[in-house]
């Protein structure tokens, strides 16, 4: 070799060798990764506090609903809506108001009414006309019990009014919703 030509050092790297990193600088004690816990990132601290605030809005939401705002008395669904509160609230006297005298004389002695405690009532649709009137629901029966907790099932259901006089009356109301006092219990 000419004495120009240095060979490397025995634990330096040759002119051909990769570079190796290096190694990490030394950092003052109690500072670096190992040193606690990070901060939390402001945005993630942002995001958990919206989260939180829909949660408690959603929750306030629910649980202020209360009951559906009243229907207009005189209108044929504000009668359907006072109806089917009376009987749910097991209330057939204050129901049998809403009805017809044919609608009273027409029920049956067999018929056997469900209790109103697993029943709920939605409005679909209105349709008036001068002396009659048509109001679709919506009949939510839920039944309780069974392995897989408690069952439930929807019918869509009309109710038939007519106006007598200067009010609206109900002349057919769904099977679920009937109302009969005169009939014989057993």
């Amino acid at each position: 070799m000419s004495p120009e030509a240095k060979e490397p050092e025995p634990n330096q790297p040759g002119p051909d060798a990769p570079e190796e990193a290096a190694p990490p600088p030394a950092t003052e004690p109690g500072t670096g990764p190992a040193a606690g816990p990070r901060r939390p990132d402001r945005t993630l601290l942002a995001i958990l506090a919206a989260i939180a605030v829909i949660v408690v809005v959603a929750l306030i939401v629910v649980f202020t609903r209360g009951e559906p705002a009243p229907v207009d008395e005189a209108t044929p669904a504000g009668v359907v809506q006072r109806y089917s509160a009376a009987v749910i609230a097991g209330d057939e006297t204050a129901a049998a108001a809403y009805l017809t005298d044919a609608a009273k004389n027409r029920c049956s002695t067999t018929m056997e009414r469900m209790p109103g405690d697993n029943l709920r009532v939605t409005l679909v649709s209105t349709t008036e006309r001068p002396a009659s009137a048509d109001v679709k629901v919506l009949i939510t029966v839920s039944e309780g019990g069974g392995p897989f907790g408690s069952a439930e099932y929807q019918i869509e259901d009309g109710f038939d009014l007519v106006k007598t006089g200067d009010r609206w009356l109900i002349d057919r109301a769904p099977w679920q919703l009937t109302v009969c006092q005169n009939a014989a219990v057993k």
